[in-house]
């Protein structure tokens, strides 16, 4: 059974979270036009290996996290540290 090290809550079940996308940065409102915004919404590099990537812990403590995991082996790189540690 796979297992997402949860920061708050430290490591849980897959079955406990819910993807919510890799992590792309924000354009600034002032300049963006329609296709930028286009592109912050809808495309994705969906690169195979090292991504970073949003996930929530939804069955635990709703709380958002970002962490690294090699899409082509689906192993985490890069965990984020639990409150206890940092």
């Amino acid at each position: 059974m796979e297992r997402i090290p949860c920061p708050h809550c430290g490591p849980r079940p897959l079955a406990e979270f819910s993807y919510g996308g890799e992590v792309v940065p924000r354009p600034d409102p002032e300049p963006a036009d329609d296709a930028t915004w286009g592109a912050y919404l809808y495309v994705r590099s969906n690169p195979k290996g090292p991504q970073s990537e949003r996930w929530v812990h939804i069955h635990g403590c709703r709380r958002w996290f970002t962490l690294t995991r090699d899409t082509a082996t689906h192993r985490i790189l890069d965990t984020p540290l639990r409150k206890e540690e940092a």
